[in-house]
């Protein structure tokens, strides 16, 4: 998609695509118990989109609460509210979410959200807060918000904040998704987990480097993530995106992608999207 040919206004269906980590290791933990990342992100032709309606009384209302979460802890609500707390904003706001991508997947889908909650009220409401501003915002609501923010394919470093762009060859991927959720703090709690990988420096990265220092504990504790490893892998080398459920293996081009879907058991999940070069979003203006 375009943005920059596109007018985005309160009819706008303002997508929040799902992002791969290329590779993630973990280098080391802080003082304060976070952990220390380097991984690549990449965004990718497939999401949720996110619809958007004004209030004039100044409340922040989700119309499609997911099952079992209080509305005013999704993700999206929050971003809307601390939006309005750091630019004193009064107006209000009615949202929509069309979710494509699975809770608990590793596709950063509550985070690329509440990421597009950020960037289309910054626009809707006029408010012309910078990007960098946004992403001291979405670091509030998780470490995967800022990437989403800055709009880049990224290098990421720190917790995840800590961003340098990358430009990446155009290929497709063939995501699974197990049906499992996995909780993020599950995996990095887990005493047997690597936090010693060997830091590189961002330039030395190259695509097909490292691997998922999560992905022998997510493999462990959910089978059926091991399962869904070794079937795509007998198609092209898979590895596991975040800290799960998904995983994925890349391919030259829509054909091959496509093609390694229909050799899929027809009880797996999956589906096929290309690796953008940016977020759909980076031309929206402030």
């Amino acid at each position: 998609m375009n943005t920059t040919s596109q007018t985005w206004g309160w009819q706008s269906a303002y997508p929040a695509p799902a992002k791969l980590n290329l590779f993630l290791h973990v280098v080391g933990r802080r003082a304060d118990g976070y952990h220390l990342l380097q991984t690549v992100f990449r965004f990718l032709g497939h999401g949720d989109s996110l619809y958007f309606a004004p209030r004039a009384d100044g409340a922040v209302r989700l119309a499609t609460p997911l099952p079992g979460v209080p509305a005013e802890d999704d993700l999206t609500v929050r971003a809307a509210s601390l939006l309005q707390t750091a630019t004193g904003c009064r107006a209000g706001v009615d949202i929509r979410i069309e979710k494509h991508l699975p809770l608990g997947g590793g596709l950063g889908g509550g985070s690329s959200d509440a990421a597009t909650v950020l960037l289309a009220l910054n626009h809707l409401w006029r408010l012309a807060l910078p990007r960098s501003r946004l992403q001291e915002i979405g670091l509030a609501l998780g470490a995967d918000v800022p990437v989403f923010l800055f709009g880049h394919n990224a290098f990421a470093e720190g917790i995840g904040e800590t961003l340098q762009a990358v430009e990446l060859p155009p290929c497709w991927y063939v995501v699974l998704e197990p049906p499992v959720q996995i909780p993020t703090a599950a995996i990095f709690g887990a005493r047997e987990l690597k936090r010693d990988s060997l830091p590189i420096a961002p330039r030395d990265w190259r695509p097909g480097f490292g691997g998922n220092d999560l992905e022998t504990v997510a493999c462990a504790r959910f089978p059926t993530v091991a399962e869904h490893l070794a079937c795509l892998s007998a198609l092209s080398p898979a590895r596991m995106s975040g800290s799960g459920a998904c995983v994925f293996a890349e391919f030259a081009n829509r054909r091959q992608a496509e093609a390694a879907l229909r050799q899929l058991p027809k009880d797996v999940r999956g589906w096929a999207a290309a690796g953008l070069a940016e977020h759909p979003l980076l031309g929206l203006s402030n």
